[in-house]
């Protein structure tokens, strides 16, 4: 199944989380750039959440979202989630995560910095982990 099929699956429920995330880690994704070697995000709930995409049509939904003109083109690398689980997650300081399709209300999904999602190094344990968040 491709990532946008994975998303809808585990947003109508039937989808497995972990197929989800190899799905992700194995497709390569768009991701906005800001200057040099820097990727797009915003922070929310004390997460960064890098902005993520599944191609071209969802990321100039986003640039429509945030109110950008639509005849200046964006720079954009196409990155394998893998790469930015592993590598730009725990490169950012603080907690990161990835945040896909963010501008499609039913077709986003989010990567925390969660156990199994990102490298343990830099995951942040949650309440069923057996720490107090």
């Amino acid at each position: 199944m491709e990532l946008s099929e994975e998303i809808a699956a585990r947003r109508a429920g039937t989808g497995d989380p972990e197929a989800l995330v190899g799905e992700f880690r194995r497709t390569a994704v768009l991701v906005p750039t800001v200057g040099e070697d820097q990727v797009m995000s915003g922070v929310h709930g004390g997460v960064r959440w890098i902005f993520a995409f599944t191609d071209e049509a969802a990321l100039a939904r986003f640039a429509l979202a945030r109110g950008e003109a639509t005849d200046r083109p964006w720079d954009y690398a196409a990155i394998l989630g893998a790469r930015l689980l592993d590598v730009v997650v725990p490169a950012q300081n603080g907690p990161a995560g990835v945040a896909v399709n963010v501008a499609d209300e039913d077709g986003s999904m989010l990567f925390p910095p969660a156990p199994g999602i990102v490298p343990e190094a830099v995951a942040v344990p949650g309440p069923d982990d057996g720490e107090d968040v």
